[in-house]
């Protein structure tokens, strides 16, 4: 069955299929022709993957991004990033990642981050003389941070896979390298900009319009305080914080910004409602795939073979960071998670390695793998959000590559800066 399961899905991917449809179709081979299992039996694990109360914050994160960004909220953060930065030599990259930094505390998603703020700022950056390619390739690097800053999708989904973490906890890990990945960013886009001599023709805003835009953005930074600050101090689930993001977004669209109107929503809702559909039907599909290889043996005998190499916790970060790195070329993260973290993560327990600190090394691994091709997800968003072909993407990527790397081995090497935050407040 594992020799179907993995020869099928490679075809398929070669061929061009979606994820998740590549993945099922290679399970209901695996089970057609290489085994007694009725194939009622991948519909069933589809679905009990998806049985899970943690998993409503994702629909409910995803549609509180979509009202944020219809009711004017993701205008009002663009301009007070804009306007402590944009005047600077290479400001508008600067601003287009402190934008992105501030709506990961919202959406949860790095595609989310790229099709929303990001869009925009690749529009505003093209207009003050930056190259559209680069504009674009920054927007990618900068969307990384999505997935890191709490809320988090993708934690919430590892959160299910691994029992020594929760997601309050891992919402607190991600803090610090979510900052880490932004200051990567900015570092990179400094030195393009002084390199390629990138200028603001705008001065610096007034004192008094400053002003006016920081108390118009407070509401905004509002949610993110309250996300946060709602599940550190216990008031509220990481499902239940979803829910009251919607109802804030919704408040603040209405009554504070009054840019929503009641026909505005059937249309974000359906919008949601299909981005939820695609994240849900890869999870069914990573559960269903990573059902095969434990029925299999397949991470008992990746474990056991691991173990009886006696790596030291750090050779063994190094190792994962490896696999992890050429796994998220060809995978997204959602089913990574679902599919590596069951074999990977009782190793890392059994070495010492503190839960919180693997899982980010994890996680960041994985985001990463939006941002290089051949799947990375993140380009093919941007690229046909601002009609530009992949290549030209690719080509500005090596600095924010570097950049990221970086930032990546100091999560590995330096524990304290995943585990400090979770530490202190509790977890």
């Amino acid at each position: 069955m594992a020799e179907i399961l993995f020869i099928s899905l490679f075809v398929l991917m070669v061929l061009g299929l979606p994820v998740a449809f590549a993945m099922a179709i290679s399970v209901f081979a695996a089970i057609g022709l290489g085994s007694s299992y009725p194939q009622i039996v991948v519909v069933k694990e589809m679905f009990s993957g998806l049985d899970s109360f943690p998993l409503l914050a994702v629909p409910f994160f995803i549609l509180a991004a979509e009202i944020m960004t219809g009711g004017a909220i993701t205008h009002t953060l663009l301009r007070f990033a804009a306007q402590f930065v944009g005047h600077l030599r290479g400001g508008l990259g600067y601003a287009n990642v402190i934008s992105s930094t501030m709506f990961a505390g919202i959406s949860g998603s790095a595609l989310a981050d790229a099709a929303g703020p990001g869009a925009m700022m690749i529009r505003m950056m093209e207009k003050g003389g930056y190259d559209r390619s680069y504009a674009g390739a920054l927007t990618i690097s900068s969307a990384v941070v999505g997935p890191i800053i709490p809320p988090s999708i993708v934690m919430i989904i590892y959160a299910l896979q691994d029992q020594e973490v929760s997601v309050g906890s891992l919402f607190m890990a991600g803090v610090i390298p979510g900052l880490l990945l932004a200051c990567g960013s900015l570092a990179a886009n400094g030195w393009v900009s002084w390199k390629r001599d990138y200028r603001s023709a705008d001065a610096r805003p007034e004192r008094a319009q400053m002003w006016r835009n920081t108390f118009m953005a407070l509401p905004a930074l509002g949610l993110i305080v309250l996300i946060v600050g709602g599940i550190r101090g216990g008031i509220f689930t990481p499902t239940e914080a979803s829910v009251i993001a919607v109802f804030y977004a919704l408040f603040c669209g209405f009554f504070v910004y009054r840019a929503l109107r009641l026909r505005d929503l059937p249309g974000l809702i359906l919008r949601a409602a299909l981005i939820s559909s695609a994240v849900l039907l890869i999870l069914g599909a990573a559960r269903a795939f990573a059902w095969v290889l434990v029925i299999e043996g397949v991470p008992q005998f990746l474990a056991e073979t691991i173990i009886a190499w006696e790596l030291s916790p750090i050779l063994f970060l190094l190792a994962v960071n490896v696999l992890l790195l050429l796994f998220g070329l060809f995978m997204d993260p959602l089913p990574g998670v679902m599919i590596l973290v069951p074999i990977l993560a009782p190793i890392s327990h059994a070495l010492g390695i503190a839960p919180d600190h693997f899982a980010i090394v994890v996680i960041v691994n994985l985001t990463l793998g939006l941002t290089t091709p051949p799947v990375g997800s993140l380009i093919f968003v941007v690229s046909s959000a601002v009609n530009l072909r992949p290549a030209a993407l690719i080509r500005e990527m090596p600095p924010f590559f570097l950049a990221n790397f970086v930032v990546l081995m100091l999560l590995t090497f330096v524990p304290v800066l995943s585990t400090w935050l979770p530490k202190i407040s509790g977890f």
